[in-house]
């Protein structure tokens, strides 16, 4: 096999769904030499949604249309985007290292924005039928069903909205909901739409037992909770939106994840590794909308390009320079700390032989606080002596 080409860039961004590209749109004003990788159609997610009403100043659109204008954004400021699946990264240096199947690319900082994917439930027949009668995505697959019975599984936002756009195509959709009759897991404006619908109706509290059929889906069994009572639904499709799962599994233990696989970032979406940084769905947070992941994107280039010229500056002025360089690192929001800072300045200028002496807050200069393990909390200064970046 032929060695992997490695390429070299200032800003590597995995995922190229609305966080993704509004991050490259923010590289790419930076001036910084930015590369999407998106493994599947450019706008991920929100690409496959047929509706989005809710994009401020947009009053309605679809997802095709509203990704391939952020699409032309980002490459109207020089962003390449490339159709690859990321296998692995290594963040442990200074250099960011995203490897895919046929390449390697080299970044001085990586924003990771890989989204989710949908949520299995495993049921009997699920895996069997995918393709065949079981689907993920109302505007890949509703079409297929003209005039068919479907069956939904799953009444939040997301189940409720993707089933009244299957409503287009089938002749009857079914949501098979877990909770009392009345009660569904989504927003006002879905539910009343919902029950206005004529061909949406639903199982209350129910849930999937199986899937059955031959070459395609044929029905499914579903349980009454209250009753225990397992009746034969015949159907010719489902439709499973339970819910979503972060795309982590590639980064392996290069990047703290928590027990379900989501990111945790601070606002501005660092991830604590020096130059590693995450936006969108796959961060743990309160709203997965193309709005936050929009937002998501803008603060983590920003922060990717204030990490970039930080460590370009530091390495020409302190690490490929032959003169003894003090760090002083401080913290504004301790009181005392500056006058600390300050006295430890004033002994090096008295010293026999005095060094040359770098500021540094560690709230605006949180990459470098990491890279030499300072304290970010630390009610005293922290100083540190570098001869020639050593």
């Amino acid at each position: 096999m032929a060695e992997a080409v490695r390429e070299q860039y200032d800003l590597v961004i995995i995922g190229g769904g609305p966080a993704g590209l509004a991050a490259g749109i923010y590289g790419g004003r930076a001036r910084l030499k930015t590369l999407i990788l998106e493994k599947d159609n450019v706008g991920g997610r929100a690409y496959t949604t047929r509706e989005i009403v809710n994009y401020p100043s947009v009053a309605e659109t679809t997802g095709p249309a509203l990704m391939e204008q952020m699409q032309a954004h980002a490459e109207k400021f020089g962003v390449e985007i490339r159709k690859e699946a990321v296998k692995s990264i290594n963040v442990s240096g200074e250099a960011k290292l995203v490897k895919t199947r046929r390449h390697e690319y080299e970044a001085q900082a990586v924003i990771i924005a890989t989204g989710t994917t949908a949520r299995k439930l495993g049921i009997p027949g699920e895996e069997e039928f995918t393709g065949m009668g079981v689907a993920y995505c109302a505007t890949c697959d509703a079409e297929f069903f003209q005039d068919q019975e479907v069956v939904v599984v799953g009444s939040g936002d997301q189940g409720i909205e993707e089933g009244l756009y299957i409503c287009k195509f089938a002749s009857k959709v079914t949501v098979v909901v877990i909770h009392d009759e009345g009660i569904l897991d989504c927003n006002k404006v879905a539910q009343e739409r919902a029950f206005a619908e004529p061909k949406m109706h639903f199982l209350w509290n129910s849930s999937l037992v199986d899937i059955y059929g031959g070459d395609n889906v044929e029905g499914v069994h579903v349980k009454n909770s209250k009753t225990g009572e397992v009746t034969d639904f015949p159907c010719q499709g489902v439709f499973f939106f339970c819910g979503m799962i972060p795309e982590t599994k590639f980064l392996g233990d290069q990047v703290p994840q928590d027990e379900r696989g989501w990111l945790h970032t601070g606002d501005d979406m660092d991830l604590g590794l020096g130059g590693v940084f995450a936006a969108g769905d796959v961060r743990q947070k309160y709203l997965r909308q193309v709005a936050t992941a929009v937002s998501d994107g803008a603060a983590a280039a920003t922060a990717a390009e204030r990490y970039i010229s930080e460590m370009n500056d530091f390495r020409t002025n302190v690490l490929e320079s032959d003169t003894p360089t003090l760090l002083g690192f401080w913290n504004p929001e301790i009181p005392g700390s500056l006058d600390l800072l300050n006295q430890l300045r004033e002994e090096n200028e008295r010293s026999a032989q005095p060094r040359k002496f770098m500021e540094l807050d560690v709230t605006r200069k949180k990459s470098l606080a990491v890279k030499y393990q300072v304290n970010l909390t630390g009610e005293q200064p922290a100083m540190t002596v570098l001869v020639g970046g050593v």
